[in-house]
């Protein structure tokens, strides 16, 4: 078993959790969380969750200790990772759930403290972080190169699949990307200052464009997409679930038919459980709780003059998303 270590209890920690929890024969064992909370409160919080209802599980807390199902996780409260107990605990892997230590520098700073391998739920950023997306190119992932690796987004979780599809099929030879996206934990609930002067305007009544670097991202999973694609986030007044808007010119003239067919296919065979694929009217609160990276819309989808594609897919941002890095802690886990 390799000895997990959540570093942040927040939307993404506690996702991470529950996840985990729900797997079978799972490689993991969590042993430890850090974070500004104590255990009672975060006791509570994975317990209530506004968009995930309450977990249906025996928890209890004390001064040091969640314990989940006869699971005792160790707590601990530092915001410096130097400082963290990861060798005297024997954490071999850190989930990195702040959103704070995201280069290879930041997130070292947890194998000085004893630990073995960092993955990051965010964008990683420098050279020295690995970046995998589940389905797309995990298989790359090599225990001997890197100690330091990404997620990726939840936006190129989403993304990253749907373009693997359309080049491998048709060939993209640029592209653009829209997310309409929830809002999240980094905008203001009213307004108030923000390095992003539009970020600071408020989150649950205005629709707020921002800059995303997830189409460029894909990039560091499908290198043919270096220089190809980038794009922008509007972020909307809804608290999960999101939706990728995907246009792109390609080699192949093809008909909205053969995109989907290509799209249901992948969903059905090899990226199966990553990539979903849906042709029902549905709306964003239906697919909360999903577990795929990315639901194509099949009725959405679009061919303008035979080289102009768009694809239209549906994410939860938040648990789809942790599924991917319980996935990937997976992969990590069977190359220990």
């Amino acid at each position: 078993m390799v000895r997990v270590a959540i570093n942040g209890f927040g939307r993404i920690g506690r996702n991470f959790l529950r996840c985990w929890l729900g797997r079978e024969n799972s490689q993991l064992e969590v042993v430890g969380i850090n974070d500004t909370s104590d255990p009672r409160t975060n006791a509570h919080l994975l317990r209530y969750d506004s968009m995930l209802g309450k977990l249906d599980a025996d928890i209890s807390a004390d001064d040091d200790t969640i314990t989940v199902n006869g699971n005792t996780i160790k707590c601990v409260s530092d915001r410096n990772p130097l400082n963290l107990p990861w060798d005297s605990w024997g954490v071999d892997l850190i989930i990195e759930a702040t959103g704070v230590f995201v280069d290879e520098e930041g997130a070292s700073k947890h194998i000085a403290a004893g630990a073995k391998k960092v993955l990051i739920t965010a964008p990683g950023k420098g050279a020295g972080v690995g970046t995998f997306v589940v389905g797309v190119n995990e298989k790359d992932y090599d225990p001997n190169q890197y100690n330091v690796i990404s997620n990726a987004s939840c936006t190129t979780n989403c993304l990253a699949p749907i373009v693997k599809v359309i080049h491998e099929n048709f060939g993209i030879i640029k592209g653009t990307m829209t997310t309409t996206h929830s809002y999240t934990g980094d905008q203001r609930i009213l307004d108030a200052s923000h390095r992003d002067l539009r970020r600071a305007r408020a989150a649950a009544v205005n629709i707020v464009p921002t800059s995303t670097g997830a189409a460029k991202a894909v990039a560091l999973v499908i290198p043919d997409m270096k220089g190809k694609l980038n794009g922008i986030a509007l972020r909307v007044p809804t608290p999960n679930v999101s939706v990728v808007d995907l246009v792109a010119q390609v080699e192949k003239s093809t008909i909205a038919e053969q995109v989907n067919d290509v799209l249901r296919a992948a969903a059905e065979g090899n990226m199966k459980g990553v990539l979903d694929y849906n042709d029902l009217p549905l709306v964003s609160s239906d697919y909360r709780g999903t577990n795929a990276s990315s639901i194509v819309d099949a009725s959405l989808t679009m061919v303008v003059g035979g080289d102009m594609v768009k694809v239209v897919a549906w994410y939860d941002n938040e648990w789809g998303y942790s599924q991917r890095v319980v996935d990937l802690a997976e992969v990590v886990a069977s190359k220990w």
